[in-house]
């Protein structure tokens, strides 16, 4: 076995675990989950059969990645934070085959106790904050607060506030890594280092 799980996870025979991941206390990873490498589930996580997660991503307590959501390399879900994969559910109609499906970029963070509900598109190292209900898609870089959740800025890839306004153009860098971002229109990008 090239991952590790506690005695007390459930991993269902089909799942695909890639090397280095640790499955910590109470985790169910159903029989059709892909995980990337040296990523880590924590206590109670729960991944449906067609959940698919990259390598390096965090899934912090108490979390359930449903059938339809995809997480790209080093995604980092919060304690509690919370998809969802039916619109409009109602426990007395069947809706399996109303599924919506769950995009969550490269890099993005995913604050504790947040939502996320089905059918968006959370762009790479986008930082959605604690609480913050998520309802329609997320460009890459963005900083979501509230509920519902609004843009109040932009952040690196490191995590720092980037000080640019929400659209129009400028430059920024990260006070830590000192990267450079471009804001154009509303889209940010990195900058490619000389």
């Amino acid at each position: 076995m090239t991952f590790q799980a506690h005695a007390s996870a459930i991993v269902d025979e089909g799942a695909q675990i890639g090397e280095g991941s640790r499955i910590w206390h109470f985790v169910h990873v159903c029989a059709g989950a892909r995980i990337g490498r040296h990523c880590s589930l924590g206590q109670n996580v729960f991944v449906g059969n067609r959940a698919v997660i990259g390598d390096r991503v965090k899934v912090q307590n108490n979390v359930s990645v449903y059938d339809d959501v995809t997480l790209g390399d080093g995604v980092f879900c919060g304690p509690g934070m919370v998809f969802t994969n039916v619109y409009n559910p109602r426990s007395l109609i069947e809706r399996k085959d109303e599924y919506r499906s769950t995009c969550v970029g490269q890099g993005a963070t995913l604050g504790a106790n947040c939502t996320i509900v089905c059918g968006v598109t959370i762009g790479e190292f986008a930082f959605i904050g604690a609480g913050a209900v998520i309802n329609r898609d997320v460009p890459a870089y963005a900083l979501i607060v509230g509920v519902p959740g609004r843009q109040i800025g932009w952040m690196s890839e490191f995590g720092e506030p980037l000080h640019l306004p929400l659209q129009g153009e400028g430059t920024a860098r990260c006070e830590h890594t000192g990267a450079r971002y471009r804001l154009q229109g509303r889209v940010v990008s990195r900058e490619s280092q000389a």
